[in-house]
């Protein structure tokens, strides 16, 4: 099993060292192979994105990646920042469905910004569309100065666009992701407003109709932003367009209790993926110890099981970071009063000794 792994900026370096020790301890036959991307590509090669790092990716069975950016990048050419090899990675290797499952632990309802009635038992998958919308609309334009930067423009402007087929291929994904939980999916859009939209809501009826057994209802998304704070355990599936699915998905992670216990799978049409935690690189807590490695441990086990077609391992990660947070262990952004707090290695340490243990015991 070829893996690619892709550490990238700040923390993202601390947490995906805490996930490849998790690997290790699997017993699985994984080949790993470490490149440069992000800001740390462009300090060595000029370029987020090196070809070197792309071919390793596209040859992978799988990518293992961390986090992008630092603000001292954010004075260079669009084109030339680290966020642009994420979206690079996704354009070059077709991944167009991008699952991030927000699951509150029992350990962790109080960790929530939300009430813990509210909260407990919460299971939502969200699933955003990755290739179309406004982040790659045509032609988008701007008048810019020499330097990159909007000094004297009088405009600017970008194009939000779906093709029939991004719309029925995603909508596919969800309903059968639906299928395989309690039935029901919540399209959001913003048909009442957008061209765009109504046309994504109309594909989507469409394809629901080879779906029977799946209750399909609309939210628009203005509407869905509220009730994910209002009552969130009424949803299950949701299925939204990329902009949406980027602004909706960050706030259901604080539903769980922190953005670092949110994983997530983005993946193509052969079930080659990227996974990588939820949040960003955090420049600010970076080299400090105080990073939460879970979501990208948890997203380990979501590669596992989507393409690497290893369920027992996936559930032995998700069995031993239960068993953590059951022991009062907490990484700095889910601590409260009476539990442990812990640094990234530690926390790393727990879950690695936890998969041992089960390990032994058979």
């Amino acid at each position: 099993m070829k893996i690619a792994i892709l550490p990238g900026d700040g923390i993202g370096v601390e947490i995906v060292a805490q996930a490849v020790r998790v690997m290790g301890v699997l017993d699985l036959p994984f080949e790993t192979e470490h490149a440069l991307v992000g800001g740390a590509a462009y300090e060595a090669h000029g370029h987020p994105l090196p070809e070197s790092t792309l071919k390793l990716a596209q040859a992978a069975d799988a990518v293992l990646f961390g986090a992008v950016g630092d603000w001292k990048y954010d004075t260079l050419e669009r084109s030339l920042r680290p966020e642009q090899a994420i979206l690079g990675l996704r354009k070059h290797l077709g991944l167009f469905a991008n699952f991030r499952p927000a699951i509150c632990y029992e350990q962790l309802t109080h960790a929530s910004s939300l009430k813990p009635e509210l909260v407990a038992g919460l299971d939502i998958l969200i699933i955003r569309e990755l290739t179309g919308d406004i982040y790659f609309g045509q032609p988008r334009g701007r008048r810019r100065a020499p330097d990159g930067a909007f000094a004297g423009a009088e405009e600017a402007f970008d194009t939000m666009r779906y093709s029939r087929p991004e719309i029925e291929r995603i909508a596919h994904t969800a309903f059968q992701a639906a299928q395989k939980r309690s039935k029901r999916l919540t399209s959001v859009d913003k048909a009442n407003v957008l061209e765009t939209f109504q046309f994504w809501k109309d594909v989507v009826i469409e394809v629901h109709a080879e779906y029977p057994d799946v209750a399909l209802d609309h939210m628009y998304v203005d509407n869905a932003a509220m009730q994910l704070v209002r009552a969130p355990k009424k949803f299950d599936v949701i299925v939204t367009g990329n902009m949406f699915g980027d602004i909706l998905s960050d706030e259901a992670a604080m539903l769980t209790g922190s953005i670092g216990m949110l994983p997530s799978a983005s993946l193509n049409a052969a079930g080659q993926g990227l996974y990588e935690p939820s949040h960003g690189s955090a420049p600010d807590i970076a080299g400090k110890d105080l990073a939460n490695p879970l979501a990208t441990i948890l997203s380990v086990a979501m590669m596992l099981r989507f393409s690497l077609d290893q369920t027992a391992a996936a559930d032995r990660i998700d069995a031993a970071v239960q068993r953590v947070l059951a022991s009062g262990l907490r990484t700095a952004d889910i601590w409260s009063e009476g539990t442990r707090k812990v640094g990234t290695r530690a926390m790393g340490d727990a879950v690695v000794a936890a998969i041992k243990t089960t390990t032994t015991k058979g």
